[in-house]
């Protein structure tokens, strides 16, 4: 145990974690004794003889989380995330429902909470700044939410849940990684490639290659659309590549279905009528009925475009006379065709001029020094968790200010999708600096090949690192309330923010350039892709408001009303969601949900009621990017204005109070049903 890295702070600059020196037999007995030193400190403040001040009860609460057991828990469940392995699922069943009935023993301390509650009845009375008032509230509204009121049965009951919702929530997380490397598509006839690029078609070799086949391997994403779909001409492959996507998730039917029935019963325990009304309490949203009727609203304009979009569709098939119904697996391919008619844009023209390393230097960190001042240096001598995760120093204005981990391509080890981490927790409590991590999964191109990625991998990119900027300009006292701890519904507003920079002018004629001359990209080309960008938002909104809407439908059941999954679970989650999609007037055959029930990981990690928060953060980024363009853009000025107004607050304010004091009043939604043509 001496030697455990988890057990004392980092010696590396920013606090980095030893990856080198971590092993994955620190990781249990490090969550074991974290566990342990926080019940210890928990057990003194509750049973503190003392009346309870803000210093002995709240600031003492939160620092007893900060110790080993904070350490441990940033490492693994970042390397389980982006490295995982048979080990660390284990580890990871083993020690989730271990944590949950921690969580539970602070929780339901009856003692720790009179206290809190005490200093909660006469806060106004305990000169408290609006941070501290926040950390208070927040830590009452986490007990009470956690069951705190309750009787002991209640209690007894809650926790049971709880320990087993963390089990569910591991094998569902597991089984979703499974899928998606079981699903992957194997070609042994190279003309069914036609239309893919070398760079598309090395990438399949190597994928083959490490799994030890002849021939390419399609891997899959984690999303109901694979890209791949716009570029194949075989639509035979197509329809195998369509239906291996989203045929997956039959394994967790009767997971889900235990998870649905178990939140039902949890929110019925906690006094809501539903999962969703007890999620939608605690976000910027307020309440369910409010998120229904936004969602329903937008749904019914959505479908409107999608169905005067399949039109166009059809058009080009039956032009070609190939005499057949539009169907799922045809929709990118003929979009692709439609939008190269109307726009004269080609996706893999611009691809030449979009190599990874240029995207993120020349782009995303050369916006992020417009913007807010800030320069990056790459730091080899700094090891991250894996050989591909690359270290960064980020100087704010020349000033040391953390650190920045980019690990972007995908691996058979890794979870789908894209996401952001810390790994050390900014806090003027602690005196700790930012550092984070962002993740993507970009094709990893063959031997000796430039990483040339495509438009949506660029989106992601900037989407992702907006996380990061919300993480690193942090300047909380707290680390509760820190860097990207605000509601769901708000944290993926900054985040969609810097999705403006992508196509600014100025920053794409920094980044835009051929891999091999340097050449910047022709403004035609340019041109043509900014235009394209306004097509195919019918799809695109149906598709998202798809998965909203199922995870709501999930989430909207009482106990009683959640399907018994029977002899074949699978089947049922299938007749749900359909019937779920039908309802809400939104089931369309040729555009599935974004994700499908079975691999819906976001209702597994933290969003289960919760996935609405990116069409509501949306409203705010819409809003914001007018304020933006109406102040000049991309400029020093308006970067340090959102920054000491909104990044830098974290949750360490109300985070519609920091809205209204960046934008000086509330967002409007015009803005957004403009960009998304619902108007």
């Amino acid at each position: 145990m001496t030697e455990n890295p988890f057990l004392s702070p980092s010696e590396l600059p920013y606090q980095l974690p030893p990856f080198a020196a971590v092993a994955t037999e620190h990781y249990l007995p490090a969550f074991e004794q974290g566990m342990a030193e926080q019940l210890k400190a928990v057990d003194a403040i509750a049973g503190n003889g003392e009346e309870p001040t803000f210093a002995n009860t709240v600031v003492a609460l939160e620092r007893s989380g900060l110790g080993t057991l904070k350490r441990v828990a940033l490492v693994f469940f970042n390397k389980l995330s982006s490295d995982t392995d048979d080990d660390l699922n284990a580890i990871e069943s083993e020690i989730s429902p271990k944590l949950a009935a921690h969580a539970d023993k602070i929780l339901l301390n009856a003692a720790l909470f009179a206290r809190i509650e005490a200093l909660w009845e006469q806060r106004d009375k305990l000169g408290l700044d609006e941070q501290d008032e926040r950390l208070l509230e927040r830590y009452r509204t986490e007990f009470v939410r956690g069951g705190a009121a309750l009787d002991a049965d209640g209690k007894e009951r809650l926790s049971a849940i709880n320990t087993e919702l963390a089990e569910l929530a591991s094998k569902f997380n597991q089984q979703i990684l499974t899928d998606i490397n079981d699903a992957a598509v194997h070609v042994t006839d190279r003309a069914e490639l036609d239309g893919l690029g070398e760079d598309q078609i090395g990438a399949a070799a190597a994928a083959a290659k490490e799994r030890g086949l002849d021939g390419w391997l399609i891997t899959q994403s984690n999303f109901s659309r694979h890209p791949l779909l716009e570029d194949l001409k075989d639509r035979g492959l197509r329809e195998r590549l369509y239906k291996a996507t989203i045929g997956r998730g039959a394994g967790n039917a009767e997971t889900l279905l235990r998870m649905v029935r178990l939140r039902a019963e949890k929110a019925r325990l906690l006094g809501f009528e539903h999962f969703a009304a007890y999620i939608a309490a605690d976000q910027t949203a307020g309440n369910a009925g409010i998120i229904g009727e936004r969602l329903a609203g937008l749904a019914e304009a959505s479908v409107r475009n999608a169905r005067r979009e399949a039109a166009e569709l059809q058009e080009v098939i039956d032009a070609d006379g190939d005499g057949f119904q539009l169907a799922a697996w045809d929709w990118s391919f003929y979009a692709k065709q439609v939008r190269q008619a109307k726009y004269g844009f080609d996706a893999e023209a611009l691809k030449p001029y979009l190599e990874l390393d240029r995207v993120l230097v020349d782009g995303v960190f050369y916006a992020a020094e417009q913007e807010f001042g800030l320069t990056f240096e790459e730091r080899k001598d700094l090891a991250g968790y894996h050989p591909e995760a690359t270290v960064w120093e980020v100087f704010d204005s020349g000033e040391p200010l953390g650190l920045f981990v980019g690990d972007f391509f995908t691996r058979d080890s890794k979870k789908g999708g894209a996401w952001m981490n810390p790994l050390v927790v900014q806090s003027d409590l602690t005196g700790d600096r930012p550092v984070v991590v962002n993740n993507l999964n970009v094709v990893k191109p063959s031997e000796g090949q430039p990483a040339l990625v495509t438009v949506d991998n660029v989106t992601t990119l900037f989407h992702e690192f907006g996380h990061a900027l919300h993480g690193l300009l942090s300047a909380c006292r707290y680390p509760k309330t820190s860097m990207t701890s605000t509601p769901r519904d708000f944290v993926e507003y900054p985040s969609q923010v810097n999705e403006m920079w992508e196509d600014w002018p100025e920053v794409t004629a920094n980044y835009m350039r051929h891999y091999e001359t340097g050449e910047p990209a022709p403004a035609e080309l340019i041109a043509q892709w900014k235009a394209a960008g306004k097509f195919g938002e019918g799809f695109a909104s149906t598709e998202y408001l798809g998965a909203a809407l199922l995870d709501q439908a999930w989430h909207r059941l009482t106990p009683e009303d959640v399907p018994d999954g029977g002899d074949d679970p699978h089947a049922v989650v299938e007749a749900f969601e359909r019937k779920a999609l039908e309802d809400a007037g939104i089931y369309l055959p040729e555009i599935a949900p974004r994700y499908r029930s079975g691999y819906f990981a976001h209702i597994s990690i933290g969003y289960a009621a919760g996935y609405y928060s990116y069409i509501w953060s949306e409203i705010l980024d819409a809003d914001t990017v007018e304020w933006f363009k109406e102040n000049g853009g991309l400029t020093r000025e308006n970067g340090d204005h959102f920054r000491a107004t909104l990044l830098s607050k974290g949750g360490s304010i109300d985070p519609m109070e920091s809205y209204r004091r960046f934008r000086g009043r509330d967002a409007e939604i015009e803005p957004l049903l403009e960009r998304r043509g619902l108007k």
